[in-house]
């Protein structure tokens, strides 16, 4: 494992690069970011690193790198939407105007200072 942990480092760095590579150029194409700039990067990635073995295998590949992300970015957008629900702003609940108490009689009349007009 120890003599093989380069060219799987290597490996996985060519993978990040294109599939960055791609996202982006995606990006600025649509002039959008979404999940399917990412789906698409995904499939383009798995088709281009397998083009030298042909083109079934290219395809098969390019297939299994969309699908992969495309699970990712599912996975992604259902966490986000489970965890949104916990941090909606909720609105206090009032009492009912009707349902109170009736004030006390003291309360509303006017004190005499209020009734002098000097």
């Amino acid at each position: 494992m120890k003599t093989r942990a380069p060219v799987l480092g290597g490996n996985f760095a060519v993978w990040g690069g294109l599939y960055s590579t791609f996202d982006c150029m995606l990006i600025g194409i649509r002039k959008k970011e979404d999940p399917w700039n990412s789906i698409a990067s995904g499939a383009i990635t798995g088709g281009v690193l397998m083009a030298r073995a042909g083109w079934v295998a290219s395809l098969q590949s390019a297939v299994v790198g969309g699908v992969l992300l495309a699970l990712i970015e599912g996975v992604g957008i259902m966490m986000t939407r489970m965890t949104a629900s916990q941090f909606k702003p909720v609105m206090p609940q009032l009492p009912d105007p009707q349902q109170l108490p009736p004030a006390p009689m003291s309360s509303l009349q006017p004190t005499s200072s209020e009734n002098s007009f000097t």
